[in-house]
């Protein structure tokens, strides 16, 4: 049996390449690899309180609505969240409602598929958990495990997005 030996740039390729190959074979790329393993960057949730983005003020009545929301990483999608902060457990006179708005064409026949993993810090925690919302971006109640911060890594339409939220112990 012959030992291919890899170094330099061409072994950081080649573990890459294993290690997303993994992560697609195993159901999700949303999901990590190996519990504890560290990620690219810090979960750091970014709610902002002030006026909603122009594309993501459909069905408001107000000109300049202002809510709670997280924007995706690459700006594709909006959280917008109608009870903040969230929390887990979920509460039993209040929920975990959160409407996403894509800013990009959506498909109606597809639907939002969530990734969720609990972050601390660059650090995976625990297994990553899927959610979804029928039909694609739209409203939902998105209930988490435990409280923490949350990397969601977000597929629709043919489109992918990243943001972090964080649920509060309630």
């Amino acid at each position: 049996m012959a030992v291919m030996r890899v170094s330099g740039p061409s072994a950081l390729a080649f573990l890459l390449l294993g290690v997303s190959s993994f992560a697609y074979l195993n159901g999700s790329a949303a999901e990590p690899v190996a519990q504890g393993a560290v990620a690219s960057r810090s979960c750091k949730p970014a709610i902002r309180h002030g006026v909603l983005p122009r594309w993501a003020r459909t069905g408001f009545s107000s000109p300049r609505p202002r809510m709670p929301h997280a924007i995706g990483r690459k700006h594709r999608i909006a959280g917008l969240i109608f009870e903040y902060p969230l929390v887990s457990p979920p509460a039993r006179k209040r929920s975990n409602k959160i409407l996403w708005v894509s800013r990009l064409r959506v498909q109606q026949t597809g639907d939002l598929v969530i990734g969720a993993q609990r972050m601390l810090g660059r650090r995976r925690i625990g297994k990553a958990v899927k959610r979804s919302v029928d039909g694609g971006p739209g409203p939902s109640i998105i209930d988490l495990p435990a409280p923490g911060c949350w990397r969601l890594s977000l597929a629709w339409s043919g489109h992918r997005d990243t943001l972090d939220l964080r649920y509060r112990r309630r």
